[in-house]
């Protein structure tokens, strides 16, 4: 790690929690993240072909990871040593990294759902809880809904906030978007599907290794936010994380959730339905599981605040460094 590093950090947090990614330039330009997505898909029609052995096809989707990784980091410290040789590029450079951070547009989607029952009831949340995970919204009623919302919320404060912060803290810019490419890669081939479970084996287990120190670096500034609005917050979420977090299907995704759940005192996860597909899971927490809009609001207080406990982290770490 640079001692350059947390001023960069700190830097790039601040500028996406103040202006985000501006829906102009998206039109313009569109994001990063999509540019990397365009990649993936490339490589997945060049190269999982159906016709091929399980053992082949996983071995051409380790290839296709190893292509990806080359291109975006390659492309990223080039980027990076540019800026570095420009008066003030480092402002650059945090304003580039800011772009892989989701602090605002996180906030923004999941804030959405609470609207979305006060302007249209169930049928308001529903529609607006379906842009931000991938379960059926028809399955679901008012508590499933809110839980998804608040899920969500933990889940992408870690994979979206928490473990890109993470590797930008430990490699700059080419660290953070290492890290967007492989968990872009993950989502959209890491799944167990007849065409992906091979061809996204290497994909998916990458994600869950760089993903270790972000969860768990979650279920903490989670439990020191909750410290912040009562002690007991912060013991239900600590007892929760300790008891539940590793009895998650996922070996990262349950210690924001478990956190979560129980500085909120509900039950998360559980049975969910995708598409057609019901999955079974764990609870997580020992609280209500007749979740509400007022939760959502309450998840988003307990999010700004370990929002704000990461960015005075990053802060802190760039004075004394």
């Amino acid at each position: 790690m640079s001692a350059f590093h947390p001023v960069l950090l700190a830097t790039a947090l601040l500028v996406e929690a103040a202006v985000g990614f501006p829906d102009a330039l998206y039109a313009r330009i569109r994001h990063p993240v999509v540019w990397i997505g365009a990649l993936i898909s490339h490589l997945d029609r060049a190269l999982n072909r159906e016709t091929d052995s399980f053992d082949r096809r996983k071995a051409s989707g380790a290839l296709a990871l190893l292509a990806l990784l080359l291109v975006v980091g390659g492309t990223a410290a080039a980027v990076a040593g540019l800026c570095r040789a420009l008066p003030l590029g480092w402002l650059l450079e945090a304003a580039l990294a800011s772009t892989l951070l989701a602090q605002r547009s996180l906030h923004e989607h999941v804030a959405a759902v609470a609207e979305g029952f006060r302007k249209g009831g169930l049928d308001g949340g529903r529609e607006a809880v379906s842009r931000i995970v991938g379960r059926n919204p028809a399955s679901l009623d008012e508590p499933a809904v809110c839980r998804a919302a608040i899920e969500s919320l933990a889940e992408n404060f870690s994979d979206g906030i928490v473990a890109p912060a993470f590797w930008l803290l430990v490699g700059g810019l080419p660290g953070i978007a290492l890290y967007k490419a492989i968990n872009t890669a993950d989502s959209m081939i890491g799944h167990r599907t007849p065409r992906h479970e091979a061809f996204g084996w290497a994909a998916a287990r990458l994600d869950d290794l760089v993903n270790l120190p972000g969860s768990r670096l979650t279920a903490l500034l989670l439990v020191a936010a909750a410290r912040r609005i009562s002690a007991d917050a912060a013991a239900r979420a600590w007892t929760a994380v300790r008891r539940d977090a590793h009895r998650h299907r996922s070996p990262n995704a349950g210690w924001p959730e478990a956190a979560m759940a129980g500085a909120l005192d509900l039950r998360l996860g559980g049975p969910r339905v995708y598409g057609a597909t019901r999955i079974e899971d764990v609870w997580l927490g020992s609280g209500r599981t007749a979740a509400t809009p007022a939760d959502i609001d309450s998840g988003l207080r307990l999010y700004r605040l370990a929002c704000l406990l990461l960015g005075g982290g990053a802060v802190v770490l760039a004075v004394v460094g």
